[in-house]
């Protein structure tokens, strides 16, 4: 018995050893938070992560809450905005522009003689939407021609709306008389149109002055 206690002795810590090592902190921590669940007043515990934002906000790159933008809530265009909106926009030439205002202008000549007695104010006031739609619908390129092409165009549609006489030189007195006569819907037209083609050739030119300068 007397040796095996002396045995149990010398397994013990010797004198001038060093010291255990502490605890890693990882041990540490663990220790810390269960003192921490176990009294909220310690304040030994962690402190609790912040909450993780929505999906939907980190994609978008604005933090949880905040309004749409304005773009989102834009409110929709006024009927008669969606109606212009449908509307074809086709691009004629000069030349596409000429056959386009001559063949709907000879064609609503004749409905006007067939319909409403070769009425030239009829034909008047359905002129002035041609040169509207002449003026907006040619091509960039081509907007000098449309001052030219609705007078001509004009012309052509009042053959049989005017009043002709006996023979080749009678239908061409009627016409030359109607063409003097129907002056301010003629210069009203084109009036209309040229003022189109004007802002339309200014808006352009900005554009390319825009596009062409350099940046700062």
């Amino acid at each position: 018995m007397e040796q095996h206690r002396a045995r149990s002795t010398q397994h013990g810590p010797r004198r001038g050893a060093a010291p255990p090592t502490p605890l890693p902190s990882q041990a540490r921590r663990g220790a810390g938070d269960g003192g921490g669940d176990g009294g909220a007043g310690g304040g030994g515990g962690r402190s609790s992560p912040r909450p993780a934002k929505p999906a939907a906000a980190r994609r978008q790159g604005r933090p949880a809450g905040t309004a749409r933008p304005a773009a989102a809530l834009r409110r929709p265009a006024p009927p008669l905005v969606q109606a212009v909106r449908r509307i074809p926009n086709p691009r004629f030439t000069g030349l596409g522009c000429g056959l386009f205002c001559g063949a709907v202008l000879l064609a609503l000549g004749t409905l006007d003689a067939l319909l409403f007695g070769s009425s030239l104010v009829v034909y008047g006031v359905l002129f002035l939407p041609v040169c509207v739609l002449a003026a907006v619908w040619v091509r960039g390129v081509d907007l000098v021609t449309v001052p030219v092409v609705v007078p001509i165009a004009f012309a052509l549609g009042l053959v049989p709306v005017a009043e002709s006489g006996e023979g080749l030189s009678g239908r061409v007195v009627g016409l030359f008389t109607a063409l003097a006569t129907q002056a301010g819907w003629l210069y009203g037209g084109t009036l209309v149109a040229g003022s189109i083609v004007t802002v339309r050739k200014l808006r352009q030119m900005r554009r390319h002055a825009a596009r062409n300068r350099p940046p700062a």
